[in-house]
């Protein structure tokens, strides 16, 4: 039997915003709504589920929230079965601008299901830190995530 390093999905992007203010977009749901999920049952604290809905297409995640530190990083559970998404905040630029890491790992099933999770979130995270570039930025929210399935996510 070979063994195979397990999948994981990893994305990155420069935002030009103080890293308080790019933290906050990602724990607080009134401004994550603008450019990822449509709605958040609540803001990410510690022991706290919270559920993250894409009303455009009838889906809702449970998300277990397992480690905040203030303005470095977030991690949670989340899906079901769960993966574990973390995000990392490095600022940059003498803090003019902050680096966000996410790194997706945890996938479930056959080799090759886990790798088409993977990519299929690499895909998806990558859409979210571009749509958080435009609206942290400049204020635009370009729809991203809604256009990427317009006629529906495809399985589902």
């Amino acid at each position: 039997m070979e063994l195979h390093e397990a999948p994981v999905a990893s994305v990155g992007m420069l935002i030009r915003k103080p890293v308080a203010t790019v933290y906050e977009a990602f724990v607080d749901p009134a401004v994550t709504s603008k450019f990822w999920f449509t709605h958040g049952s609540a803001r990410l604290d510690a022991g706290r589920p919270v559920e993250w809905e894409w009303r455009m297409y009838a889906f809702k995640s449970p998300v277990e929230v397992r480690e905040l530190v203030k303005d470095k990083k977030i991690v949670v559970g989340w899906g079901d079965p769960a993966t574990t998404v973390e995000w990392t905040f490095t600022p940059m630029l003498d803090g003019a601008a902050t680096f966000v890491a996410i790194r997706n790992s945890g996938f479930q099933g056959s080799l090759d299901a886990q790798v088409k999770s993977a990519l299929d979130s690499t895909d998806g995270f990558a859409l979210v830190l571009a749509g958080a570039k435009a609206w942290l930025e400049q204020g635009i929210a370009i729809g991203l995530i809604v256009d990427r399935h317009p006629q529906g996510v495809p399985g589902a």
